[in-house]
């Protein structure tokens, strides 16, 4: 390792005027997306570090509908992570089931006094805009058991939609048909009043002659 590196001529990093080149699932920092966090606490108390700090307040949601009774929702009030602590393991990551944190690449967030490495919500929302985006599925692996059964599950809808159009056409093509077809009658008997009279011959009275 060492003479390798011997015979090999030294290369200067130009960092900060350019940046270095990070592999895609670069573990910089850990970013909220507020949205999709219930206050469930699974990533505190997973947490090996305890560097996570949550706070919240249930809220009342008055009933939509008569009878029903009035539910509750936990809000988020405080969401925010020692990185002090913190030894980017991503276990908080693995365990949030509602898909709340994510890895960000970035990693220029040094503080001079580390009392300031404590990050609250808003920062960790700001770094969501660098989380790069999930890589493509591989062409050659098996879909997803809830993919494929998502997928079925359209495909029949749709045929179960395209069969009750195509009979709901068919239906109305054949009443239209229908009252064409009736419609036609009448206009050949009001067009020929004397056909009838035709059909049935004259009735002659007894005794009555030339």
């Amino acid at each position: 390792m060492t003479w390798r590196h011997l015979t090999r001529r030294s290369v200067t990093r130009q960092y900060p005027d350019v940046l270095p080149e990070l592999p895609p699932r670069s573990r910089g920092v850990i970013a909220l997306l507020e949205e999709n966090c219930t206050v469930c606490m699974l990533c505190a108390r997973e947490c090996p570090d305890w560097c996570i700090y949550i706070d919240s307040h249930k809220e009342t949601i008055p009933a939509t509908e008569p009878g029903a009774r009035d539910r509750q929702r936990n809000v988020l009030d405080r969401f925010a992570i020692d990185f002090s602590l913190c030894m980017y393991c991503g276990i908080c990551i693995e365990a949030c089931p509602f898909d709340a944190l994510f890895w960000s690449p970035e990693f220029e967030y040094a503080e001079l006094d580390i009392r300031d490495l404590t990050h609250e919500r808003d920062r960790l929302r700001d770094w969501m805009w660098t989380v790069p985006p999930p890589p493509a599925h591989d062409p050659a692996a098996e879909q997803p058991k809830e993919l494929a059964t998502a997928t079925a599950t359209v495909e029949r809808q749709a045929a179960e939609a395209r069969s009750t159009a195509e009979a709901r056409s068919t239906a109305e093509a054949r009443s239209t048909a229908e009252a064409r077809g009736a419609t036609d009658a009448g206009s050949a008997t009001d067009a020929d009043p004397g056909s009838a009279a035709k059909a049935d011959p004259p009735s002659t009275e007894p005794g009555s002659g030339p």
